[in-house]
Formats: structure tokens, sequence, C-alpha cells
């Protein structure tokens, strides 16, 4: 039997009237690999802060087992002030600790005879392989500065020396808040490895589907104040959440149904009731109780509507002329040239400091580049979502800060939504929409950015990190949207699942000023760059020129003019509907120039404006497809 580490006993929490979870029940075992999934603003984190002790629970216990060694990297790690590097990580009362603390400072000082005394104490206290350990997995980690002091540094690199302090603990149950987040992918598939192959027990909450799918064994979910437990992974658990909706659905149907009949029986006069069975009627109350409870679990019932259209775009959406950024000694850019295309969609992959941000803010003239020029089109119209965040004034409500930015939003070019209206297709309920902007939860602010965002009907969408803070249920909505989206795209992203989901190719900045233009998903770049990676390492390739090895590059760079498999079949379709409508246009024509008597000319007139409209983007498409050979 499985070694109890973690007991949550009847475990209850609500905020003022509104009850995050009730006599929530479960155990963590050796072994585990456990990831909590629920909406935003059910309770994930709060569960965690519980469980870490940071916060307090209505009623109901937490049991850790005697001695357990517990490891926590928190959403936003705190360093003592003046910390550096290496100080923060032998922050443990050790001998150990406090020897290669000082041989550290001896290296720092120069002093001779320190550095003597601290290497003996080091061999005293045989502390030369944990030193060793720290400094490499310090590099794994790309924390190479181990004098660096932790006030300067950026968040992914604090969440780095958080993760690596973790790990150092040797903990036994590790418990992660969103740890993904400000990685960068190269650093996310570092840490998927590692939770892959140790054996320590884990307890998360993350956003990262391919993440959870590839580290996970077990899936709690907190849905309508309950806990759901699926023994799998998330891929399991999606499979398993359907099949209970499902059932839930067919339920609701049979009771509804046995319902309609009782009711009738109900309804008669009691005189015609009297005398019959008591259980019969503490069934029909059973039951309607049993119905309001499966109302009230309905999974399916709260949902971003995202159904916000783009303006009209033209065919010059924005070159790019030999562009250079550099701040310092650092190269961002290096002469770089590009001719985005209409209805292009693009992911910005690098690591950490590479320049994707900065990429991005230069493009819409936020930043100015040191040489070249970025030619936007005049119809572009620009939709940026920042990783900093909608930046609104504390004091205001939801309400009022929507308000003031439009008290009326026009969709589509003809439906017109007051803000109140607009924002309960994002999930803020009237009681949400009075809550002050500086109370909201993360998810939350990433929602009310989103909403400010779109009620403008952008056609370039530009999107920074925008998978940070959103839950599940949010990012499969979003990325339902921006697949059926009619404009331009450019995603900076650690989220592989969410880029495999909506990108057509990738920019690769890889932190020298080169872009590498790479035609497919990320997962499709991640098997080219491995393959790379096992011909470079092979021995029959280890003496080839720098000329042969630039025969490996994407054959995107070769064939930049020929159709990709999705633009040929977006082509086809193209024409079937170009065929369509010009015959459809052509009827109407007919209808018009009978010179028979109408009667509804006003509606066939819009419908023939329409079809018009349509027809003219399409056919820009059409010929901008139709010149790749």
């Amino acid at each position: 039997m499985a070694t109890s580490y973690l007991q949550i006993e009847n475990l209850t929490k609500s905020y003022g009237d509104r009850l995050l979870f009730g006599d929530v029940t479960f155990g963590v075992y050796e072994g585990d690999k456990i990831g909590i999934i629920a909406k935003n603003g059910t309770g994930k984190s709060t569960l965690l802060n519980i469980i870490a002790g940071r916060e307090a629970p209505d009623s109901g216990n937490v049991i850790f087992r005697n001695n357990l060694r517990v490891g926590i990297l928190e959403q936003t790690p705190k360093f003592a002030s003046g910390t550096n590097v290496i100080e923060a990580c032998l922050r443990d009362d050790t001998p150990t600790c406090k020897a290669i603390a000082r041989y550290e400072e001896a290296l720092a000082s120069g002093d001779e005879q320190s550095i003597t005394e601290a290497i003996h104490l080091m061999d005293s206290t045989g502390s030369w392989e944990y030193e060793d350990r720290v400094k490499q997995l310090l590099s794994q980690l790309g924390l190479t500065d181990l004098t660096a002091i932790t006030d300067h540094m950026s968040g992914g690199q604090s969440k780095r020396l958080a993760l690596a302090r973790v790990i150092l603990s040797d903990p036994e149950l590790i418990i992660l808040d969103e740890p993904t987040n400000h990685l960068d992918i190269q650093i996310i598939e570092w840490l998927e490895e590692y939770l892959q192959r140790s054996r320590v027990t884990l307890l998360m909450v993350t956003h990262d589907r391919y993440f959870l799918d590839r580290v996970t064994n077990k899936i709690i979910e907190i849905d309508n104040e309950r806990i759901f437990t699926y023994n799998g992974n998330y891929d399991y658990y999606l499979r398993r959440r359907q099949e209970r909706i499902e059932a839930m659905e067919a339920e609701m149907a049979k009771i509804k149904n046995t319902l309609r009949k009782e009711t009738e029986w109900m309804r008669r006069q009691p005189q015609a009731r009297a005398g019959k069975a008591q259980y019969r009627i503490d069934a029909y109350h059973a039951l309607n109780h049993r119905k309001q409870e499966l109302h009230s679990a309905n999974t399916q019932k709260d949902s971003v509507e995202l159904n916000v259209k783009s303006s009209y775009i033209g065919s010059k959406i924005f070159e790019a002329e030999h562009i250079a950024k550099s701040f310092g000694d650092k190269v961002i850019l290096k002469d770089f040239s590009y001719t985005f295309a209409r209805y292009e969609r693009v992911g910005i992959i690098g690591p950490n400091g590479a320049g994707k941000s900065t990429f991005i803010k230069m493009l819409q003239g936020i930043i100015t580049p040191d040489a070249g020029v970025w030619n936007v089109g005049e119809t572009v119209k620009f939709g940026y979502y920042s990783q900093d965040g909608i930046q609104l004034p504390h004091g205001k409500r939801v309400i009022d800060a929507i308000t003031d930015i439009a008290e009326e939003i026009v969709v589509n070019g003809d439906t017109h939504y007051s803000p109140m209206q607009f924002l309960n297709h994002f999930l803020f309920s009237p009681a949400d929409q009075q809550k002050y902007v500086e109370t909201l939860s993360g998810g939350e602010r990433a929602r009310l950015h989103l909403a400010a965002i779109l009620m403008n009907s952008p056609n370039f969408l530009i999107l920074d990190e925008p998978t940070n803070d959103l839950d599940i249920v949010t990012l499969g909505l979003l990325e339902e949207y921006l697949t059926s989206f009619k404009g331009c795209l450019i995603v900076v992203s650690h989220d592989r699942f969410f880029l495999d989901s909506i990108v057509d190719h990738l920019f690769v900045l890889e932190g020298d000023g080169e872009v590498r233009d790479f035609p497919g998903s990320y997962s499709e770049y991640r098997a080219w760059t491995r393959e790379q990676e096992k011909k470079e390492k092979s021995p029959i390739n280890q003496d080839k020129s720098t000329t042969s090895k630039r025969t490996t590059r994407p054959q995107r760079e070769r064939n930049a003019n020929k159709m990709t498999f999705k633009e040929r079949k977006e082509f086809e379709i193209l024409t079937e509907e170009f065929d369509s409508m010009t015959k459809e246009k052509e009827e109407l024509d007919q209808i018009f120039n009978s010179g028979e008597n109408i009667d509804n000319i006003v509606e066939l007139s819009a419908k023939y404006q329409e079809i018009c409209d349509k027809l003219d983007e399409k056919e820009l498409r059409w010929l901008e497809l139709s010149e790749k050979s």
C-alpha cells in the first residue's frame, strides 16, 4: 500500500457569502503526480495556499506525514533583499551550506588566507560534491552569474532560481503554483523531463496542457464547489470528464421526463391523492432536488463567448525593411526584413532576453529601431495584449473602467452592446462588474484585458504571453476564437499547446540578432531541432563544414514562394466559395434587372452589398495565393 504523504479532510473555504469549495477530502500518496484544474476564481491557488500553511481554512484539516520534506514553488517567488544567486540557494542552516557560502565569499574577496581556510572547511565537511551539484543545476537553468543580486532579476530568472532552491532542498513532496509562468520553453521542457524521471511526489496548479499530460498521473478538478478525481493524465481526464458530463445530461433528461408525469399527478386535487403512498410524494421532492443539483453542476453553463469579428483588413499588412536593434552589446535584431501577408499567423519563440517583446513593441512603434523602417498598411488596426496586463486606474469599478473606454460597443459592424452586456460575454456577472479593478484575480484581469482589446474589433492581434493566468476553459475558447479570426496574428507564448493550435509558422529568435523562419507548429520545430542535434552528434557529420550545415535549414527558406499544404486547402475552398457567391450575385442581378415589383427590395439590397464585400475580400486573398506556384 502506498505511503500517505498528505491528507485533506473536510476542507471548506469561502470569501464573504461566496463558497469556493466545501467539505473537500482527498489524499496525496507517495508517487502521486497530481494536477489541480478549475476555472479562474474557483479556488485553485487558495487550496494550495491552505495546504502550504499560508492561509487558514474556514473548517477542515491539512495533515502531513511526520518529518515529510516539502518544497514549495510560489507563483511569485520572493528573496531577501541584497541576496545573490548562490546565497539564495544556500539558505539552509547546515554545515555544508555554511562551508560553501564561506568559500564563495572568500573567492569573491580574493584574499588567499581566507580562500585557504575556506578550502579546508570544504574538505572537512565534504561539501565539494554538493557545490558541484548546485552549480550544475544553476547552469542547466541558465543562471551562470552566481553573484547576480536577486533584486535586479527578471520574473523568469527569479522563477528559475526559486525552482533550483526547491530542487536542492531534496523534497519528498513538491507543491507547484503555476510553475511554467515566466519560464521560456526550453526551461519548461527541462522541468518536464526532470519531473517525469524523478520519483518525487507532486501537487501542482498549472494551465500548461502538455505539461499536465506528460507529467501527471492524477487530476483533481474543482467544479461547482466540489472535487472530482481522475486517476490518469490530462488526456485521460478530458475523456472521463466528457463521459461524466454526458452521464449528467442523460440523467437530467430522464429526471425531466419522470417529473413531467409526477408533476401532473401532484397538481391534481388533494382529495385525489388522499390515502396514496407518501413515498411517491417524497420521491417527487427528491427528484426535484436532484434536478436542481444537476442544473447547478452543469459544467457547460459558464463560458466566455468570444464571438467578436475583426474589422476589414487590406492586402498590405506590414513590411520590415532592414530592421536593427541593440541594447548596448545585446543584439536583438540584425538586418531583419520581412513582408507580412494577409491572414498570416506567426508564433514568436526564443529564450528569455532574446527580444521577443521588443520585436512586437517595435512593430507597433512603442520602441524605435536603431535602423530600418516598418511600413504598416493603412487598414491595419492593432489589438495588443501585453504581458504587463491591462493598465486601469485603481479605485475604478470594472463597469466604469470599460464605460470610460466606450459607452457603446459596436461589433461585426451592426451588433450594438452596452458595456454591461459586453462584459457578460466575458463571464463578468452584474455583481462582478461592481468589483474594484485592484481586487480582481489574475484570471479576471486577463479576461478584462481581452474584453478591452476585442471591443475595438481589431484586425491584427498581437498577443504577448496571453496564456498566463487564463484557466484551461478560457484558453480553449480563446483558441477557438483565434482559429476562426479573420485577421492577422502574432503570438509570443511559452504555451506549446497554444502555439500548436493556432500558428502556421514560427519566428525563432536565437538571441544573436538572427530570426529563423520555421514553417510549421512548435511540435514540428522541436522534432526538427532534435533531428539536427542527432545529426550533429553523429560521427559522420562532426567534420562537416559550415556550408554543408546550412543545407539543413528549414524548407521554408528555399521555397518561400510555394504554397503550404494549409494554403493549398484554403485556395481550393476559396475557389469554391468564389464560384458559389458569384453565382448568387448574378441571380440577384437578374432579379434587380427584371423590372418587376420587388417586395423585399431592402433585404435583398443588403444581401447584395454583403456578397459584394465578401467577394472583394476573398478575391484579394485568392489573388495572393494564386501568385504562389
